[in-house]
């Protein structure tokens, strides 16, 4: 059972493997506070909630491993009902994994897995129905598979 709720957390959200795109998720009451250490806007001086931003990811204090977009969900407007923010880069395990580092380093801890559906369901966003529907896609084999429970209601 997962007990500390309170913690920023934030995981890789893509799937392991080469892709030309990869996204790391960060939630938490300290999201908003650690995204200037890791990401520097391009073209703006400040973080727009809702709204894709282009600039780099910090590698240290001075040097950036990634021009990616970010977008940030205020609360309770997101998919956990918390602060919530998407790093979008390119998608080699190598760069996830050195954005992930750089989110950690800023103070949010790595989150369990499903952990992310289960603070949207603690915070009502969703219920149990649909966090088990969540759990059934992502780990469905075929097209037919996430639907066979649904109904036409």
């Amino acid at each position: 059972m997962i007990t500390d709720v309170e913690d920023t957390i934030a995981a890789i959200a893509t799937p392991a493997g080469r892709s030309a795109l990869g996204i790391v998720r960060i939630s938490g009451r300290d999201c908003r506070r650690l995204l200037p250490g890791v990401f520097v806007p391009k073209h703006q001086k400040e973080i727009v909630p809702f709204r894709p931003i282009l600039g780099k990811v910090l590698l240290g204090r001075d040097r950036y491993i990634d021009e990616a977009l970010l977008t940030y969900f205020e609360r309770p407007h997101s998919y956990t009902c918390e602060d919530l923010a998407e790093i979008t880069c390119h998608g080699s395990s190598l760069i996830l994994e050195q954005v992930l580092s750089q989110v950690l380093a800023g103070g949010a801890r790595l989150a369990r897995p499903g952990e992310f559906t289960y603070r949207a369901f603690l915070n009502g966003r969703i219920d149990l129905v649909q966090a088990e529907a969540v759990r059934d896609l992502i780990s469905s084999d075929t097209i037919y598979q996430p639907f066979s429970s649904w109904t036409d209601d």
